[in-house]
């Protein structure tokens, strides 16, 4: 029997037939019987390119219902999917190309000839196009190849992708993704967040994460529901798609805009189901105001590159704000202290790691860094520092890598900022370390004001006194329109550490 993920979604496929697949706003889209034959013809496009059983293909197209094709061809005839953010520059690809060596490389038709000469220094891909409107090299090719009908067969242990991690610090790595760990997180999530072939998503996320890719695409190929495909999040857009959708999925940033706006009711999300937020932290003040608005309660999970989904908050039972829920299930989470590596007690603070069928078989050309963060017992460093409370919900109070370590003392970032946003005049805020003479590490704000508000740095730290122990006060707040964020809204620290680095020198 073929353990090929394809051979899943293919069931469902044929199962639901002339039903709508993915759709768009302009009307173009997709029943599943002819995305299933489309990607047939796709998959037979990518053999007549010499892509073979194993071969990594590098994608770096915009968002549109062929990209999703695609990703499914490659699925069918046994391809490793390697999904490349749009924002990458030609100096970043020359780097991933470098790095995962793919049979072939997919761009825009309007890259196509600063590709060819990133490929031309390199072990050679050959490169090809596809077009936002289903134009492109690809599709034509598509038109005239022979249909790959049947399934490449793979093991469920076979590389279905290649996710490179944001990069926050350091270079790039690239998760391998199994056929099991992707089809074992695609059946959890449908499970836990009950979606059914009668749901309709509204996507409005990119497609080269995890978040709008593996978790968005995959639960509605499972599931066998459709998608709406919004190029980007448009707050008009989405305001008039909301009732008619069943659910969405969304990063922080959705959620504070749709608050904006006095369109947002409880009629406008009458239809709607079910709301998630990943990819960034939600905030306690956005889940609560989301509430009192719509009646919903936003349901927060977690996840990661390596991992998929760990966490979620439940479907039926208290979601609770500032928390991202409980392991999924076949997932086990511990907290471990970060020097002594002991598991640690209920309600203490430490490093997350992470277990189960959904996390990735290690990094791309890397073994050394694989066997640094993915441990002999299988259990994944997640970076993370994370708490887990007596009712079993997770924390996460922050990455690793940005705790402050002030005159000897942990200062834990999310605690500060918590803090910090309870103030009228503050949007919201970041807390970092930069170097310190005397104490290492001094405690630094970084604050977006309310519009027209008048904030003083004096102002800020005494609202702090009595509320933090010393230790964790800033010792300097600075003031900026707004926080630097990748293109899923995580706040990117090491950029504000960098500008920030001489302040105390």
């Amino acid at each position: 029997m073929s353990h090929n993920l394809f051979d899943t979604f293919a069931d469902r496929m044929r199962a639901r037939g002339d039903a709508d697949f993915i759709t768009t706003r302009k009307g173009r889209g997709y029943s599943y019987a002819e995305a299933l034959e489309e990607s047939a013809h796709l998959a037979g496009a990518l053999r007549s390119l010499g892509v073979e059983p194993g071969d990594r293909v590098a994608v770096q197209v915009d968002k549109s219902p062929e990209a999703i094709l695609l990703y499914l061809a490659c699925l069918r005839m046994g391809g490793v999917y390697l999904p490349l953010n749009t924002g990458y520059t030609a100096e970043e690809i020359d780097y991933f190309l470098k790095d995962a060596k793919p049979a072939l490389f997919v761009c825009r038709p309007e890259n196509l000839e600063a590709a060819w000469r990133i490929a031309t220094h390199r072990d050679s891909p050959r490169v090809t196009t596809l077009g936002r409107r289903a134009d492109g090299e690809l599709m034509e090719l598509a038109r005239k190849a022979t249909p790959w009908d049947s399934v490449e067969p793979r093991e469920t242990d076979d590389l279905a992708a290649i996710l490179y991690t944001s990069g926050t610090t350091g270079r790039s790595k690239g998760a391998m993704l199994t056929h099991r760990n992707l089809a074992s997180n695609a059946e959890a999530l449908t499970r836990a967040w009950r979606f059914t072939e009668s749901d309709r998503l509204i996507h409005a996320l990119p497609i080269f994460h995890t978040h709008g890719l593996f978790v968005a695409c995959n639960v509605v190929l499972m599931a066998g529901a459709s998608m709406l495909f919004l190029p980007r999040f448009d707050l008009d857009t989405l305001i008039d798609e909301l009732p008619r959708g069943t659910t969405m999925m969304g990063v922080p940033t959705f959620y504070t805009r749709l608050l904006q706006d006095k369109r947002l009711t409880p009629e406008l999300t009458a239809n709607m189901r079910l709301f998630t937020s990943g990819s960034a932290p939600l905030t306690a003040e956005t889940h609560q105001a989301f509430e009192q608005r719509t009646g919903h309660a936003i349901l927060e999970r977690y996840g990661m590159t390596e991992t998929n989904m760990n966490t979620s908050n439940p479907y039926d039972g208290e979601r609770i704000a500032g928390t991202v829920g409980m392991p999924l299930p076949g997932v086990e989470v511990r907290v471990v202290d970060r020097d002594s590596r002991e598991i640690l007690p209920q309600g203490e603070i430490g490093i997350l790691e992470v277990r189960g069928p959904n996390v990735f078989i290690g990094y791309w050309g890397m073994p050394d860094k694989t066997r640094e963060e993915l441990l002999e017992d299988g259990f994944f460093i997640t970076g993370d520092l994370a708490m887990i409370d007596e009712r079993g919900y997770v924390h996460i109070v922050g990455r690793d890598k940005d705790l402050v370590i002030s005159g000897g003392y942990n200062v834990y970032p999310k605690e500060v900022e918590q803090v910090i946003d309870e103030m009228e005049a503050v949007v919201e805020s970041a807390v970092i370390g930069v170097p310190h003479p005397d104490f290492g590490e001094g405690v630094t704000a970084i604050v977006v004001p309310r519009p027209g508000a008048s904030l003083q740095e004096e102002g800020v730290l005494k609202a702090l006194e009595g509320r933090l122990a010393r230790y964790k006060q800033p010792k300097r707040v600075f003031f900026v329109d707004s926080l630097p964020r990748n293109t899923m809204g995580k706040v990117q620290k090491n950029q504000l550490r960098e500008r920030y680095a001489d302040i105390y020198t």
